[in-house]
């Protein structure tokens, strides 16, 4: 009886083990393809990121004159930010994504 507990016990934490490892190859993957997508608006104007994303929850100004155009969207109850850098010129010269898989 000892013997099917431990070889149950075994399988248990095999299968947890893979199944972590799938859902983590899974973010990584749409991680991945989020940056891809967002590093298509570098150099693109403001106007149309707007077009795109509409106006921004939040814009934050920086020191250095330039702003962050902040995009919140709620999904499964978890947020997901998107923020890009806008310069001087009305260009969007950076970005970052949080939570948006």
């Amino acid at each position: 009886m000892s013997k099917i507990k431990f070889i149950f016990l075994i399988l248990l934490i095999f299968f947890s083990i893979s199944a972590c490892q799938t859902v983590s190859e899974k973010i990584d993957k749409k991680t991945t393809l989020e940056q891809k997508e967002l590093s298509k608006w570098l150099n693109k104007s403001e106007s149309e990121l707007k077009i795109f994303y509409g106006q921004p929850d939040k814009v934050e100004f920086l020191d250095t004159r330039n702003r962050n155009y902040i995009y919140v969207k709620k999904k499964f109850n978890i947020k997901c930010e998107r923020k890009f850098e806008i310069n001087q010129k009305n260009k969007v010269v950076g970005f970052s994504s949080k939570n948006c898989f």
